[in-house]
């Protein structure tokens, strides 16, 4: 895993990349590549990279080129299949002179063009310059595990892994959120892409490959979620037990790959539910010798679930190290999550993953498998039993009893939306007649969280007064989206908005790289992605028993306690680890009036008052969703102000530059 970026000149008037900004840009990404920096240099075009060596650990330095000095290859991520694509392209002819899969990649698209991603399974941020076409691509995989970013400037386009990268790079660069952005967080969690929260940054799409050439951009998708129609033959033929055996079949195979592609040695998290619980399992049985697993633990005990880690890590005997993370240490960490978030974030839930991958790096330790996609590929959120239920209350909306079934709904939390039952009934009961809807699961989360759009200033709100995020997303669905069954439309709008957009950047890549840790995910495996998409919905969601095929194919290699104890999602303590006691040193100079001015996005008395009432509940008070979002929201916000807008980020520790390549660019 590593950190990509460049410079490439779009018009005559530009200056050529210069040596030092690359060296900033790949400077700034040096905690995603620890091990090696490496620079490639011509009059119309800059790459930059920074290493975190896994594969081929003595060659393999980037950016590499071909032979005849035509391609430029900048490389974050892993083609986990690249040798048996290099052993077609040996039999096409191509000749490697490493074995690592980032040449694979030169060769391939050597030999398949902008076809080649669709080959690759993996997870990958590329760029590759052609000096001959005198044009640059960029790719990103199939769900936007690996993040990549544009953006314009002087005639110049600037692209890196993080944001910090593009500013490092241009001082003169303007630095602002983007009140467009701000709302699609304010609303989806996060901003998808295109769309960032940096005014004149935009993100690469998941599944797109762009080319850019003379300051033009064409844009392609090479990849598109696929499920079966409503009312069709299925996709998937077998019976539920066949599925069971194809579901277990290709896991396994996707884990054992995550497994032993790497040249060095590969951990897993261990979480205490099912789906990490059974990657680990699987990955346990990969591997000859000891597995190591991480797991991350809460002094709060509505958190915490020490007692199933430990359960499943004496099962598969495994070499088990915790982490144990107070309110405290969430608030102390608050602001270098933000740092590498780069977006606001709505819960503090990627905080305490943060001091988990320190862990795991400490251990000596630079590749984890997670179970990340099994609950958006297995239909295993509340969010897909809450759309069940209010559908099949919807048929009956005088009906007594159907609502009923909203009891069966969030149980793990303290103050659950269906505890007062007619509070339950009024909040879930709004437009059930909207039920055939696109986005109708959806529709009480993304109502509620953009009800902290309150807390905008008078500018943001005048800029932002006309604009319909929810209605853009949904004008934007593919032509198929609408003869899906309706589970397939939920799954595939949490797969495009909340994972891509939050699960795999905020809580995933970013907290991952900042300790240098690369992260593999299984379920997001080509095969097994596919695999689920193809399945009866009745085979993921059977009545309101989440991921039951799942559950199935885990008999026998998970103890039965973990299959059958009720879901309990990751969650960490949000407005508790910024008020009371825990409070930390930086918190009122964050939520200052002054400083709240200055970044111009909040109303200050309002973030006062909201404050203020966090504090009050400080020693017992119970905190409702709204007020923790809302605090942990602005929080965020104004913490990314400041560190990425009113100043420049600092550079990272430069690691050894050890590729410098220049092709007669001018002297920096």
């Amino acid at each position: 895993m590593c950190g990509i970026a460049g410079i490439v000149v779009q018009s005559a008037a530009a200056l050529p990349p210069e040596r030092d900004a690359l060296i900033r840009m790949a400077s700034a990404l040096a905690h995603r590549g620890p091990d090696e920096l490496g620079i490639y240099r011509e009059p119309r075009a800059g790459l930059a990279h920074s290493r975190l060596s896994i594969i081929d650990l003595k060659a393999g330095q980037q950016p590499m080129s071909t032979t005849d000095g035509r391609l430029h290859l900048a490389f974050n991520g892993e083609i986990f299949n690249f040798l048996e694509l290099r052993a077609e392209l040996v039999e096409q002819g191509h000749r490697f002179r490493t074995n690592s899969d980032t040449e694979v990649i030169l060769h391939a698209f050597e030999q398949w063009g902008q076809h080649a991603f669709q080959r690759f399974r993996g997870q990958w941020a590329v760029a590759i310059w052609d000096s001959h076409e005198q044009q640059l691509v960029l790719s990103r995989d199939r769900y936007g595990i690996r993040p990549l970013y544009v953006a314009e400037h002087a005639g110049r386009l600037y692209f890196a892994s993080e944001v910090k990268a593009i500013f490092a790079a241009e001082p003169r660069m303007e630095r602002a959120l983007d009140p467009r952005g701000l709302v699609q967080t304010f609303t989806f969690w996060a901003p998808l892409a295109p769309q960032t929260v940096f005014r004149g940054v935009r993100e690469v799409r998941p599944g797109h490959v762009e080319v850019h050439h003379n300051g033009r951009m064409v844009e392609r998708r090479f990849f598109e979620q696929r499920y079966p129609a409503r009312g069709a033959e299925p996709l998937f033929k077998g019976s539920l037990d066949d599925a069971v055996s194809a579901v277990r079949g290709a896991l396994g195979r996707a884990t054992e790959l995550r497994m032993l592609r790497a040249d060095v040695t590969v951990g897993s998290y261990l979480s205490g539910g099912l789906d990490s619980s059974l990657v680990a399992a699987l990955a346990r049985r990969a591997v000859a010798g000891r597995l190591r697993t991480f797991s991350l633990r809460f002094e709060d005990a509505e958190y915490d679930e020490g007692k199933f880690q430990q359960l499943v890590a004496r099962h598969i005997e495994s070499e088990h190290e915790e982490v144990v993370v107070s309110r405290r240490q969430i608030g102390q960490a608050f602001p270098e999550v933000i740092r590498h978030t780069e977006r606001p974030i709505l819960r503090t839930a990627p905080a305490p993953l943060l001091l988990l991958s320190r862990l795991v790096r400490d251990a000596g330790i630079k590749v984890v498998l997670t179970g990340e996609g099994a609950d958006e590929m297995f239909a295993g959120y509340d969010l897909f039993r809450e759309g069940s239920v209010r559908r099949f209350w919807a048929r009956q909306p005088e009906s007594e009893m159907r609502p009923l079934l909203l009891q069966r709904l969030y149980p793990y939390l303290a103050r659950s939306p269906v505890a007062q039952q007619a509070m339950a009934r009024k909040f879930f009961g709004r437009d059930l007649h909207r039920w055939e809807e696109p986005g109708f699961a959806h529709s009480t989360r993304w109502d509620s969280t953009a009800a902290l759009k309150r807390l905008f200033g008078a500018a943001v709100r005048d800029q932002t007064s006309e604009l319909d995020v929810v209605a853009e997303l949904l004008e934007s669905l593919p032509a198929a989206f609408h003869q899906w069954h309706h589970l397939s439309k939920d799954q595939y709008l949490e797969i495009e908005t909340l994972m891509s957009s939050y699960i795999l950047s905020s809580q995933g890549d970013r907290m991952l790289m900042a300790s240098s840790v690369e992260g593999r995910f299984p379920f997001l495996d080509d095969e097994v992605a596919e695999l689920a998409n193809s399945l009866p919905p009745h085979f993921k969601l059977s009545g309101l028993d989440e991921k039951h095929v799942l559950k199935l194919a885990a008999q026998g290699l998970i103890p039965s306690e973990v299959l059958e104890r009720k879901k309990q999602p990751y969650r960490a303590p949000d407005a508790l680890s910024f008020v009371g006691k825990d409070a930390p040193e930086w918190m009122r100079d964050v939520l200052g009036e002054q400083a709240v001015k200055d970044a111009g996005i909040f109303e200050p008395r309002t973030v006062e008052q909201l404050f203020a009432k966090c504090e009050r509940l400080a020693d017992g008070g119970q905190y409702s969703n709204a007020d923790n979002m809302a605090l942990v929201g602005v929080v965020s916000t104004q913490l990314l102000s400041q560190e990425l807008v009113q100043k420049l980020p600092a550079a990272d520790a430069q690691a050894k530059l050890t590729t410098d390549i220049d092709q007669g660019a001018a002297p920096s």
